[in-house]
């Protein structure tokens, strides 16, 4: 066996249909693309979306809502975790460099203090923002509390 002598299996392969060759090919005429329409036209690329005339979803579906120019993303920290920080390192001051030494924060986003936990160290923290039950809980054991 050689390979000039190989041969496709019997059946295996078509000849490919020879579109808008004469009536006699069984494709003239329209070429196999209908009368008129879009479809029948060269060129013709359907739009993602399109439902054949009928109004696409994206516009039957009413729309709701904004999106907040302003609105800013915090990562909530607790006063369970100041707690535990102030406990491990046994320091009195708690502030983002501390937060990321921890492993809380890459330094990049901004920080909230919650009032989640319990806290009882006297600790001066230092963050982005603050609830006011949390404030009221850092300044009720005798802490200190500084907008970044």
């Amino acid at each position: 066996m050689k390979l000039n002598n190989l041969r496709p299996a019997e059946g295996s392969t078509h000849s490919r249909r020879r579109i808008g060759r004469g009536c006699g090919s069984g494709y003239g005429g329209t070429s196999t693309r209908g009368h008129k329409g879009a479809k029948a036209r060269s060129g013709y690329k359907r739009k993602i979306g399109f439902e054949g005339g009928q109004m696409p979803l994206q516009r039957r579906v009413p729309k709701a809502g904004f999106k907040n120019i302003n609105h800013k993303e915090y990562l909530a920290i607790n006063l369970s975790t100041i707690q535990h920080i102030a406990e491990t390192k046994n320091i009195s001051k708690i502030g983002l460099a501390e937060f990321v030494e921890a492993g809380l924060t890459n330094g990049k986003v901004l920080i909230k203090v919650l009032a989640n936990g319990e806290l009882t160290a006297k600790v001066d923290v230092e963050a982005h923002a603050f609830s006011k039950s949390a404030e009221a809980a850092i300044k009720a054991v005798g802490g200190n509390t500084t907008i970044i």
